[in-house]
């Protein structure tokens, strides 16, 4: 039921009303009161709408806060004393999708624990319905015409999380998404700021969702010819964020995490990321004697991680960054922020100078029988290398190098991924993970 990162799928077959109700109900066995928000999908509308009625069936109050980014829902579970958050959202998934994320007070998406509990009461249809007289009550904080309290909460935080050294030029590409907070913020922190794709419109007429480096190539011209400083962009709930430097480079995941690890922790900190980082990372943190932990995909199990004693900060290089003292929630205008911030002490440019990239291949190979592959890779690897781990798919370190083996969640390949610090060796790691994957489908397919 659910993924990496919540529930997604296309609405009106794997996403119904039917399916928030039900998720409603199984919130209100034991929630008292909800924060409920949504992005700029239409079909957002009537999802919320049945997750209300389920939490009211419960007598579980909810606090609607309507349109608004992720992270603003997220955090205003806590303010608000609730039990739970719940953002009706596919984040940068296509606009035929959408889904449900579930917030906890900390600020933390439900971990696997509290997702299988959800999961469980779904399928078995446990719910606790009240009378008509005990039903929970919906206080709509939505609002038109005026900032809502959480947005302006959150806007507060954002402006008292950074301090620039000088004001600069800043274009963000809001992605017909919910990230407007971060144009507020970067104004109230003095920057001037430029916007592209800024009316919400959940059917994304502007620019795909996810903010990747072709679905930001207007962004990064943008940047390029103008007298900006930094680029911004944000998927359709703003809980990622990607940058573009000045001189129109757009900044990989990999690059980025980097300059946000090094500068959120100190020595002898640790930095959450998942299994699929890039060496330049390792080396990037070693050198100021950072230590980087390894993650499950998924900012999900990252914030799990950076909410240990010890880790400074998370994040994905899909564009998912979490400060663990600020909240445990992905916030791209956070991100947005800090970024910008880093770029008035010293331009992004120059910094990217510091951070020694590697050669990564990745690739992917189809197969109906994913799960029994898998298992055949995992025998063939372990005999075959000493360091193995199996937190999520088969990941092998050669010292100088690495590949990972790793089934896709929702389609039916094996990825592989391989890096080492130059080309050829590169590419010899690639195929020797390519031959195990091979050996292991073939076996499966003799069977």
């Amino acid at each position: 039921m659910f993924g990496t990162s919540g529930i997604r799928g296309p609405v009106g077959e794997e996403v119904t009303a039917e399916l928030a109700l039900s998720l409603g109900r199984a919130l209100g066995v034991d929630a008292d009161r909800v924060v409920v928000g949504r992005d700029a999908r239409e079909s957002g509308r009537l999802l919320a709408d049945a997750l209300t009625a389920g939490l009211r069936e419960s007598g579980t109050d909810a606090v609607d806060l309507g349109f608004a980014a992720t992270p603003t829902v997220a955090r205003s579970v806590a303010h608000e004393g609730a039990d739970a958050g719940a953002v009706v959202t596919a984040s940068h998934n296509p606009p035929e999708d959408n889904g449900i994320k579930l917030w906890q007070p900390s600020g933390q998406a439900f971990d696997s624990a509290l997702q299988d509990t959800i999961s469980a009461r779904v399928r078995e249809g446990a719910t606790d319905l009240q009378p008509w007289d005990a039903l929970g009550e919906r206080d709509r904080r939505d609002a038109t015409d005026r900032p809502t309290d959480a947005h302006e909460r959150h806007l507060a935080a954002l402006v008292d999380a950074v301090d620039l050294e000088e004001s600069l030029s800043v274009v963000v590409d809001l992605g017909n998404g919910a990230g407007g907070i971060t144009v507020d913020a970067l104004q109230e922190l003095g920057c001037h700021v430029e916007t592209l794709n800024a009316q919400p419109d959940g059917s994304f007429p502007g620019r795909p969702s996810e903010p990747t480096p072709e679905h930001c190539e207007t962004l990064a011209a943008t940047v390029a010819v103008t007298d900006a400083d930094v680029g911004i962009a944000h998927d359709g709930d703003a809980d990622r964020m990607r940058a573009v430097a000045a001189d129109g480079t757009y900044l990989s995941g990999d690059v980025t995490l980097a300059l946000l690890a090094r500068a959120a922790a100190s020595e002898g900190d640790s930095v959450a990321a998942p299994v699929d980082t890039s060496l330049a990372v390792d080396d990037h943190l070693a050198a100021g004697g950072i230590d980087l932990v390894r993650t499950k995909v998924g900012d999900v199990y990252v914030a799990e991680r950076a909410s240990e004693p010890g880790v400074a900060f998370g994040g994905e290089p899909s564009g998912a960054w979490i400060w663990p003292a600020e909240t445990l929630c992905p916030d791209g205008p956070l991100a947005a922020c800090k970024i910008v911030a880093l770029a008035s002490e010293r331009p992004l440019a120059d910094r990217l100078a510091d951070i020694e990239t590697y050669p990564i291949r990745r690739g992917s190979v189809e197969t109906a029988h994913k799960g029994r592959v898998m298992d055949r890779v995992r025998e063939r690897v372990t005999d075959a290398y000493d360091d193995v781990t199996t937190l999520d798919g088969v990941r092998v370190s050669l010292g100088d190098a690495w590949f990972l083996l790793r089934a896709s969640g929702t389609q039916p390949i094996v990825r592989i991924t391989a890096e080492a610090r130059d080309e050829e060796r590169t590419e010899a790691v690639l195929a020797e993970a390519r031959e195990h994957l091979d050996a292991a489908i073939a076996a499966v397919e003799a069977d």
